[in-house]
């Protein structure tokens, strides 16, 4: 469906759709690290195999666990990705090396599994045990990082049990806890075992390590691998504002896709306390530097400024495909507000895409059909830069 939306600059069409779907492709499994707010991997993957070629640079400002920067290697493109938050690094760096699951299993078995419990009360959520070899992991790791000794397999040890601190299944280091992408505060985890009745029980982490491992690298592909490791090779992560970039070049951006902050509605900071205390990182000083806008106009502030970056770095002809959502119970539609600044900022809005579940009719943008069996993917605002 194809309709017209005024947005007091202009009219701008508006395209309604399964344009992807979660059936469509099965994604990989190597995208199987829990962020919270990520999109899924059909999103970027649609715009990547439409509006970009091999050895075309596709970016993410806000990176997030790194589905973008992922999903471009996977498909041979060159890779640079951004985000505030150090730990975005941590999860996708990483996954461009990946390791056999036979060097992760030799490399742990040099670990001691250790005899300290944590500076700080985590027993609401391990066994004292399964907190001792956590701890121990967590300085082996330190220490690798602070010599200089620490390699992709260790990279890779560092993502994955950051990944596995908390869950809500055996197959996490924690008790029974919220989904991965969050990480409750100690006073909530003792309200949830008292509820639950339990208790946490001793985790082996080694073999949760490896079982995680092997499943990140079940059914990837030679190409896949090769994709990846050539992507690694060329690929830039940074730990900085997206309003200021000056690592990427002037015009080198074929494709922008990313997910900005939506306002107040994720607390990132409060969601990864755990995972920046494992990390070593200040989960307040990280917080201070998300931008955690309370207003649509303090928002507006600082996605104008992003977009005259963005700008600059995209080059002649090349895209931004910008995802939305819908924020407070839909009473704000972003795309309304991110229209003018991308217009502002330079770029042409060539429209805004809304998939969706279930349509009986066919919607075509530069030609693409549709599809069934699709997923609720919110909405995405495309700009292309003259």
């Amino acid at each position: 469906m194809e309709t017209d939306e005024g947005t007091g600059l202009n009219r701008i069409r508006q395209y309604t759709g399964e344009f992807w779907t979660a059936r469509q492709r099965q994604a990989s499994s190597l995208h199987e690290v829990s962020y919270r707010a990520c999109f899924k991997p059909q999103l970027p993957l649609f715009f990547i195999d439409l509006l970009t070629q091999e050895g075309d640079i596709v970016y993410d400002p806000f990176s997030g666990r790194g589905t973008t920067a992922i999903e471009a290697g996977l498909r041979g493109r060159r890779v640079r990705a951004n985000d505030a938050n150090p730990l975005s690094q941590v999860l996708t760096e990483p996954r461009f090396s990946p390791p056999s699951a036979g060097e992760v299993a030799e490399r742990l078995e040099t670990i001691p599994r250790g005899d300290d419990r944590a500076e700080i009360d985590l027993s609401m959520f391990y066994h004292p045990d399964t907190e001792r070899e956590i701890v121990a992991l967590r300085r082996y790791l330190l220490e690798r990082k602070e010599d200089g000794t620490a390699d992709a397999v260790d990279r890779w040890i560092a993502m994955v049990a950051t990944n596995r601190l908390t869950g809500h299944s055996s197959g996490f280091f924690s008790v029974y806890t919220l989904p991965p992408n969050q990480a409750v505060s100690p006073k909530s985890q003792e309200r949830i075992n008292r509820k639950r009745g339990q208790v946490p029980e001793y985790r082996d982490t080694h073999r949760l390590i490896l079982r995680k491992t092997r499943s990140l690298l079940a059914g990837l592909t030679p190409e896949e691998l090769a994709n990846l490791r050539r992507a690694g090779a060329d690929a830039r992560f940074f730990t900085g504002d997206a309003r200021n970039t000056p690592g990427i070049a002037s015009g080198s951006v074929r494709l922008t896709v990313t997910s900005p902050p939506f306002l107040d509605i994720v607390q990132y900071r409060e969601d990864n306390w755990l995972r920046c205390w494992f990390g070593g990182l200040d989960s307040g000083a990280i917080g201070r530097r998300i931008t955690m806008a309370r207003t649509v106009a303090e928002w507006e502030d600082v996605m104008g400024e992003v977009f005259r970056e963005l700008f600059r770095i995209t080059a002649p002809g090349g895209y931004v495909a910008f995802e939305v959502g819908e924020v407070r119970k839909k009473t704000i539609r972003l795309e309304e507000h991110v229209i003018p600044l991308g217009i502002a900022a330079g770029f042409l809005c060539e429209g805004v895409l809304i998939n969706r579940q279930v349509f009986s009719k066919t919607s075509h943008i530069w030609g693409v059909g549709n599809n069934r069996s699709g997923t609720n993917t919110n909405r995405i605002v495309v700009f292309s830069k003259p």
